[in-house]
């Protein structure tokens, strides 16, 4: 990947309403979201969704397919692997990398 394509990709997630957005449909998985259920879920007007949809596929992190009369938003996994890799691909070249801590599972409510 190249630092200019890294660059718009984080640029597009550094707003709080596309990163919002990006998150609920990494939520979804691979079946994706129809457009109407997303601007349900974050209850924005379909222009202000519109809006940012186009910048996250301009980007490539999002991807939109027709189902019938249905518009469906899917995430590009691939492409937010590629981004995920790219952060990281020289982490601690030039030094020594942190221990990895490992998350403290959830308590269950009894």
């Amino acid at each position: 990947m190249k630092l200019d394509d890294a660059a718009a990709r984080l640029e597009a997630l550094g707003n709080p309403t596309r990163l919002k957005i990006y998150r609920i449909l990494v939520r979804a998985g691979e079946e994706g979201m129809p457009v109407g259920r997303l601007q349900e879920r974050l209850d924005i007007a379909a222009s202000t969704l519109s809006h940012h949809l186009k910048a996250l596929v301009g980007v490539g992190l999002v991807t939109q397919t027709r189902e019938g009369t249905t518009l469906a938003c899917h995430t590009n996994f691939e492409m937010m692997r590629g981004l995920i890799n790219y952060l990281n691909e020289e982490c601690c070249v030039e030094g020594t990398c942190p221990p990895v801590r490992q998350p403290k599972p959830a308590k269950v409510a009894a």
